[in-house]
């Protein structure tokens, strides 16, 4: 019987494990940590964004990181057949805004627990605490795995051992290691889907509070690069959120070049409704404090922070402000200017961006193009996407592949 070894327990290798012994394959899993998914365990906060309902085209096109590569795979499993997967493993589903998809419960744990249930029916056995120390291969053919000083034989070997996010998790990149002795290139890597730190002081003193409804946008070097609408919140360090996330896509690599990133407040209004705002509140405030003004406006926490940016006496009464000083707040408020110093590290970025040259991969089976029964799964390939459950369709459907080819 042929013999495949996965290495990796988490979203990707745990699917490719399933498939695979579920075609009569002898699938021997090995997974360094104490646990399988514990990567997966804090996707999503902790509720598991799993995949996005939408069509292959879609997935394609939320996916910046070589989005053709994934033609095949994003085809032959599609986010339907991720849905009808898990909802056939007992676990339902629900869609939420942007057609993320979450199991109902909200608890990772289901998605985890159902991959491993998964793979244990399909026949693969697990060993935990059980780390890869390389890959062997003669004549240009897999033939094992060094493992704890032996070398278990085999006859396919699937890296799928994630990227650089999260390390703690385990995630700390054996599987490039494994890649570059098998004379594969590894891309230049960086953190994605990662919050951003930021040059002004004042954003600790926003820290923890959460923006709804703005738009952000960045520059790099004066030239926009992005600009959507949704949520963002700030952190002692800098700011992130589902906005922040997704922008980061398009700086992470580029952190050493002029990065500006502006919020936005009130994009539903133009400049001249905002204006007209403005002054229907300060009629309402006419003789108060303009420190006492802008609640009406503008979240409590922010307001010092606009004040004092202004360049507005927080004592000066609202009578008295000048026709300037009002244009000037209402150009803080359409676009409060921060600026972008680097991203917050592999510790706090969702994904990976780099990896396993895809041009030595083959695209339809996800073997490698230079070693045969070597094939690469999920995070460690050089594709990544967008927030909103890409990434995780990403990493069942390569998996999928993998698993149906080794």
């Amino acid at each position: 019987m042929k013999t495949v070894i996965v290495i990796g327990g988490g979203p990707a290798g745990m699917m490719a494990a399933g498939v695979a012994a579920g075609r009569g394959l002898k699938v021997i899993l090995l997974e360094k940590k104490d646990r399988c998914g514990r990567k997966l365990f804090i996707t999503g906060k902790g509720r598991c964004n799993l995949t996005n309902d939408t069509d292959p085209e879609n997935l394609i096109a939320n996916t910046p990181g070589n989005p053709y590569f994934m033609y095949s795979a994003f085809y032959g499993f599609t986010a339907q057949d991720t849905m009808s997967f898990f909802e056939g493993l007992g676990v339902k589903v629900k869609v939420e805004r942007g057609n993320r998809v979450f199991p109902v419960s909200d608890k990772s744990g289901d998605i985890v627990r159902a991959l491993e249930r998964f793979a244990k029916k399909s026949g693969v056995e697990i060993r935990l605490n059980t780390k890869a120390d390389g890959i062997i291969s003669e004549g240009g053919r897999v033939t094992g795995v060094k493992s704890g000083g032996k070398i278990i034989p085999c006859d396919s070997v699937i890296i799928a051992t994630g990227g650089l996010s999260y390390p703690i998790t385990g995630s700390d990149g054996d599987g490039y290691r494994f890649a570059k002795k098998m004379g594969h290139r590894v891309t230049a890597l960086y953190p994605s889907l990662v919050p951003l730190i930021t040059k002004e002081k004042w954003v600790s003193s926003l820290m923890g509070l959460s923006l709804k409804n703005v738009r952000l946008t960045v520059k790099i070097d004066g030239k926009q690069v992005y600009s959507d609408f949704g949520e963002m919140l700030f952190t002692h360090y800098g700011i992130s959120g589902p906005l922040v996330l997704t922008a980061s896509r398009y700086v992470t690599d580029k952190t050493d070049k002029k990065i500006e990133a502006y919020i936005d407040l009130k994009p539903a209004l133009s400049d001249k409704e905002l204006d007209n705002r403005l002054l229907r509140d300060f009629a309402k405030y006419v003789n108060k404090d303009f420190k006492n003004a802008l609640d009406d406006l503008l979240p409590m926490k922010l307001i010092p922070v606009i004040i004092k940016l202004s360049g507005i006496s927080p004592d000066k009464k609202v009578n008295s402000i000048t026709k300037e000083e009002r244009l000037t707040l209402l150009k803080l408020i359409k676009g409060l200017k921060l600026t972008v110093t680097a991203t917050s590290g592999y510790n706090e970025a969702v994904v990976t961006t780099g990896g396993v040259d895809v041009d030595e991969i083959d695209p339809s089976t996800m073997e490698s193009k230079l070693v045969k029964g070597l094939f690469f799964a999920g995070e460690v390939i050089d594709v990544d996407a967008y927030t909103g459950g890409f990434n995780l369709q990403i990493a069942f459907a390569t998996g999928h592949l993998a698993g149906s080819n080794c």
